[in-house]
């Protein structure tokens, strides 16, 4: 298939609307489109603006009507629980009609919003889909977000129903998720009519009369309900992102345009065809979960594994492998972060030779730059290709991949590969004037965006505007920077404001960070840019090290610095690292460098919503001190 993707590429950004009336063919339809784009008040973008379609018929129905209802829609694996539980289409159908007949008897109407807070339980996906059936506008928090966090949510989407569980279950403890429920539904002005909790075995949650009903309840007596057919540019979802900063923004997702690009991306970017089992190993809490554990491959008529559980300590480093052998998964979507802990705990990849892993074809890696010792370590042990692919919240989707169901395309250390059809990627300086191959730059996409993007934010279309669309007229602002090499390659390199000016270099602290996550000894690391009277900034590493480091840290910190000297000079003026048990990260694996910085330079800052072990930040400021920062914390 050698070069079937340059003019596929090329047809995509010089006749968009071609390319995807196309690609909308392979929808059904309840209206078929007529219309494709409509950019005539950019950036607020509509696809197939006079299309109707339901997203759950698309999921779940066709593949009955299609023959194919006994095939496995899901299977759920939970080693925390010691569950698992396979659910077909067939299957499928009936819990989402039922729950959806719930939720209608409940006076929602379409339009209306209804927002989760679950765990990663098979009732999660079914009380999505029962929302996408009826037309109500769902929004997923993550189970277990702090109270006043999820306060702000339920503010600013105004759930007429809001949908949990009584608990959620981590490693070594259950997180009972109704008192943090009662307390946000407290803490906000806007008042849900009804709660309705799925009771776990683990945790029964005590109800309030009036308001709360049990699952099992609130599906008595009523009749499953059918599909009910919605405009093309309907809101699927919204899903409150906020990056590791800033107040939460509700990305806005539309209908038709998510069902044509994921549908789409599942066959081209995966190469998964339907009946395929396919894993992205996320929570349903983030966009990853929304467009590749539910939609994406339930669009394809894949297998979607849904699993509760760690990549180590469920029991072990092999516990990926486990479920991949099992299950015969095809395909396995997960983050940098969850191989970085692999690695870290079996380093010579042992584990991997008490399973049987022929099923496994390829690995796909996203949600932060993957660093190429980490690529290098996972095609070594695996031997299959291993993919990193950049995309965002906002984006839904890839916007550079190796789309290995269009060509297997060469695999370069360090970018996550070319622009994928739809996106037009470019890389400006502050002046809006593209840099040459190599330089680094704001990474940019222009307009418009590819169906299944996001189409506002909700609530706040001038913020829509202002965050997005301002500092570069005319193109998507990503907040990323990078640049693009003589071959086509996209290297994202850091957020923007990532890039730090050393007496008067631009230099990338990802470009920094690959250089220690070479060293042997290094499981992962982070860089950062602190506030210098004399440089403006200065470099400082963070490190973590595999378990079985004998070396003294002194040693390792030397040896790393000096990594940094003789792979991009004295320039960069690296001097100062330190190695530290853990990074903090977000839920989703997001290393928390703006946090880090803020503590180092004694600004003001804000423990952030999504952080997954608060007690981390305590660590990482002794760490500061030592170095010398963090004076007045």
């Amino acid at each position: 298939m050698a070069g079937e993707l340059d003019p596929i590429y090329q047809q995509s950004i010089e006749d968009p609307t071609a390319f995807w009336m196309d690609k909308a063919n392979n929808v059904d339809w309840y209206r078929p489109p007529s219309t494709v784009l409509d950019d005539s008040n950019a950036p607020f973008v509509t696809w197939f603006g006079d299309g109707i379609v339901n997203a759950c018929y698309n999921a779940v129905d066709v593949h009955i009507e299609s023959g194919r209802g006994n095939q496995a829609a899901i299977i759920y694996d939970s080693p925390v629980t010691d569950t698992k539980r396979t659910i077909t289409y067939n299957q499928l159908l009936q819990l989402v009609a039922k729950f959806a007949g719930a939720l209608k008897a409940r006076g929602v109407e379409p339009g209306d919003r209804v927002l989760l807070y679950m765990p990663m339980i098979p009732e999660a996906v079914v009380a999505t889909l029962a929302c996408a059936r009826i037309g109500a506008v769902h929004s997923i928090v993550f189970g277990g977000f702090a109270s006043a966090e999820l306060a702000v949510r339920i503010d600013d989407a105004a759930p007429k129903v809001i949908v949990s569980a009584s608990c959620g279950i981590e490693v070594t403890r259950v997180i009972e998720y109704k008192p943090l429920l009662d307390r946000a539904i407290e803490l906000a002005s806007h008042k849900p009519d009804t709660c309705i909790i799925y009771q776990r075995p683990q945790c029964e949650a005590p109800l309030i009369p009036g308001r709360d009903l049990d699952w099992t309840q609130a599906e008595a007596g009523v009749s499953p309900h059918d599909c009910i057919p919605v405009p093309s540019t309907h809101p699927l979802y919204i899903l409150y992102t906020s990056g590791t900063t800033g107040e939460p923004k509700g990305v806005v997702r539309d209908t038709g345009g998510s069902i044509v690009s994921l549908k789409w991306t599942m066959k081209n970017i995966y190469d998964v065809k339907p009946g395929d089992v396919y894993w992205a190993a996320s929570d349903i809490g983030w966009v990853v979960g929304h467009s590749y554990i539910i939609y994406g491959p339930l669009f394809n008529g894949n297998t979607s594994l849904l699993y509760e559980g760690k990549p180590v300590g469920t029991p072990d480093a092999g516990a990926f492998w486990r479920v991949v052998s099992e299950h015969k998964v095809k395909v396995l979507f997960t983050a940098p972060t969850a191989f970085r802990a692999i690695k870290k705990e079996d380093p010579d990849g042992e584990h991997l030779s008490n399973y049987d892993m022929s099923s496994f074809e390829a690995l796909f890696l996203a949600g932060e730059r993957c660093d190429p010792d980490t690529l290098s370590w996972a095609q070594n042990k695996l031997g299959v290709p291993v993919i990193d692919h950049w995309w965002q919240t906002e984006t839904g989707w890839s916007i550079c991949a190796t789309c290995k169901g269009i060509e297997m395309t060469d695999i370069v250390s360090g970018s996550p590969g070319k622009p994928v059809p739809g996106y037009d990627v470019r890389v400006l300086d502050d002046n809006m004037t593209e840099v040459k191959p190599g330089d680094i730059g704001a990474l940019v996409i222009k307009q418009p965006l590819p169906p299944g993007t996001f189409i506002n934010l909700w609530n706040a279309p001038e913020r829509f505007q202002s965050a997005y669309f301002s500092q570069y007229p005319g193109f998507y602002e990503t907040g990323d920077a990078g640049y693009i090499d003589e071959n086509g390659y996209v290297f994202v390199m850091s957020r923007t404001d990532d890039v730090i000016n050393v007496a008067g270099h631009r230099l990338s602290t990802g470009a920094m960070e690959e250089v220690l996550a070479s060293h042997p000894a290094v499981a992962e690391c982070a860089v950062m840019g602190v506030a210098d009277e004399l440089k403006g900034q200065l470099p400082v590493g963070f490190l973590v090290l595999n378990s079985d480091v004998k070396t003294d840290h002194a040693t390792v910190v030397d040896e790393v610095i000096q990594l940094v000297r003789d792979r991009i000079g004295p320039v960069a003026a690296f001097k100062s690292a330190t190695v530290v048990p853990r990074l903090p990260k977000t839920r989703s694996g997001k290393i928390l460098r703006g946090t880090m910085r803020a503590i180092a330079d004694d600004s003001e800052w804000k423990m952030p919503a999504t952080i997954d072990d608060p007690d981390i930040l305590d660590e990482i400021t002794g760490a500061l001190k030592q170095l010398g920062y963090a004076k007045k914390t």
